[in-house]
This record gives structure tokens, sequence and C-alpha cells, in this order.
């Protein structure tokens, strides 16, 4: 039988906990908002509650691509150089992109944690892994996610708490 995979991110610690059959595999540092938790549109806040993985991209990809609308542009150290203007918040590597499981706290009107485009993923900015810098999603090392990435399922359960 398969194992039961499920994420618990710790925003107190910016520690990302992976489990399988309710026995911690591994621990990862990360990084949260900047601007502390919430789950409201456009606070730039990372939600709080139970979600799941909704869909995961960057299969194929390798460590380092560059997506900008969730679309791979090629590796960071080859577009440094290229005169493809890069967004300040870079995102790399691999994409899980988050959906609200709970009806008014983080689903569906103002909070809802998938519209607001709300992922796991990696960072170009990994010197700053473990303080709380980014604009709402969960950011990982480059490595880290990639590992994750190809131990999880659609439909895994992630909690976020304070």
């Amino acid at each position: 039988m398969a194992k039961k995979h499920r994420l618990l991110v710790n925003i107190k610690q910016q520690q990302l906990f992976y489990y399988g059959d309710e026995k911690l595999l591994k621990q990862y540092p990360i990084s949260s908002s900047e601007k502390g938790v919430g789950n409201l549109q456009d606070s730039y806040q990372t939600p709080l509650g139970l979600h799941q993985i909704k869909e995961k991209i960057g299969d194929g990809c390798e460590i380092y691509e560059v997506f900008i609308g969730r679309q791979p542009q090629g590796n960071f150290f080859e577009l440094q150089n290229s005169d493809i203007e890069l967004p300040d918040d870079i995102i790399s590597s691999r994409i899980l992109w988050l959906d609200g499981l709970e009806a008014g706290i983080n689903q569906g009107g103002d909070v809802d944690t998938y519209q607001r485009y709300i992922y796991i993923h990696g960072t170009m900015d990994e010197d700053k892994i473990g303080q709380p810098v980014s604009h709402g999603c969960i950011r990982m090392l480059n490595k880290d996610i990639v590992e994750l990435y190809s131990q999880l399922e659609i439909g895994c359960e992630v909690l976020i708490e304070e």
C-alpha cells in the first residue's frame, strides 16, 4: 500500500515537515511571507489552514529553471546573461500550487488560496531561506523543492499553521 503523504508548514519555525504514514520523513527550512500570515486576496501574506496540492509544475525541468506565469523560461544562470527581464521574485525549479480546503477561510471569495496563486516553490534568494521574506508563497531551497516535488502527488494535504 502506498504511503499517505502530507506536509505541515510551521510559520514560527520557518520549517516544512514532510510526513509519510504519520511518520516524519524529512524536515526542510522555508521562507514564508514578510507580511506575516493572512488569507485575504492582495495581502501578500501566507495563508493559514488546510490545503492540498492542486497542480504540480516543473516535470522534467532542470534545477534553477525560471518560471514566469508558470511557464518555464530557461536556466537562471543563462537567463541572467540574456536580454530577458527577470522578475524581482523569481520562482524557480518546481511549483506546487496550493488550493484551500476550508470554505470561507482559504477557499472561495476573497480568501481563495488557489486564486491568490500561492505556491511552494524554489527561489533564487536561497540565502534568505529561514527568514520570512516571501510575497505570500512558501519558498524552499532549489535542491529541496526538487527532492520533495518528486515524492508528492496531486491531492497531498498541506497544513499551514502559525
